[in-house]
């Protein structure tokens, strides 16, 4: 009986992961009326469920870096296959509406948008990144990128 009943909580178990990771979207925008410590609760139990990585991508809708840094990732399929494999990304706002200091006063101050700190499966912070290290002339460079993801993704 003992058995029967690990088995079946094993196959509620891998039911609720599967749920949950085709349920997971992240967010395409910035928004001041999302509230980061809920997004990053889901992001944190997604990520423990896939073995990925998080990203907090700290902008706004109100910059053009940030737009350009989104567009750069949607056009490289290396890079956006990269971030896809291995990390959540999990837009911050960071705008006159809102810029959600409370929940940024945890981590390093930000020096300019966009700004990426990069965290683990459970939350804790690893790296704290400037995306002006990033940049090569009036876009970001795909070499510097691909290092990056590729220095602070998940051990496989």
């Amino acid at each position: 009986m003992k058995t029967l009943l690990i088995i079946i909580a094993s196959i509620v178990f891998s039911f609720s992961i599967f749920a949950q990771d085709q349920n997971y979207e992240e967010e395409k925008k910035f928004d001041p009326n999302r509230n980061p410590e809920a997004d990053l609760k889901v992001a944190i139990e997604y990520a423990k469920s896939t073995n990925k990585r998080i990203i907090l991508d700290v902008g706004g809708e109100w910059w053009i870096w940030c737009h350009r840094v989104d567009a750069f990732i949607e056009n490289n399929k290396e890079i956006k296959s990269l971030i896809e494999k291995n990390f959540i990304v999990l837009k911050i706002n960071y705008s006159k509406e809102n810029k959600n200091e409370e929940f940024l006063s945890k981590y390093p101050e930000v020096e300019g948008y966009p700004h990426f700190f990069v965290l683990d499966k459970n939350g804790k912070l690893l790296h704290s990144q400037n995306t002006g290290e990033l940049e090569k002339d009036k876009d970001y460079d795909a070499e510097k990128f691909i290092a990056f993801l590729k220095k602070w993704g998940p051990v496989r």
